[in-house]
């Protein structure tokens, strides 16, 4: 991740724990895989004021994070084709569904 111009990055809490973040359009921009700057640059700098901090954090979103050894396991599981383990909400009842971790 970028120095972000020294400004101390924000941390937001998400379902897997903490995760450092950019704190300025500059940061999140560099942070972004390079295929996407140019697209978050145009939606950033014609977005209403009212619609400017949602659509930073959707961007905020995308940047890419690291992993813990488990998740990677998971991801690259996930990624072989392999879903041993995995429910599909389909295969729930409402109940199961509303109350599953």
């Amino acid at each position: 991740m970028s120095n972000d111009s020294g400004r101390e990055p924000l941390t937001m809490y998400m379902t897997g724990g903490p995760v450092t973040v950019p704190s300025t359009i500059r940061g999140v921009r560099e942070a972004l895989p390079e295929s996407e700057r140019a697209e978050f640059t145009a939606e950033i700098e014609n977005v209403s004021a009212d619609e400017l901090q949602m659509t930073l954090m959707r961007w905020v979103m995308r940047i890419p994070t690291p992993h813990d050894e488990a998740e990677e396991a998971l991801a690259e599981r996930l990624a072989a084709g392999d879903l041993t383990g995995v429910t599909f909400a389909d295969e729930l009842g409402d109940d199961e569904y509303r109350s599953a971790p």
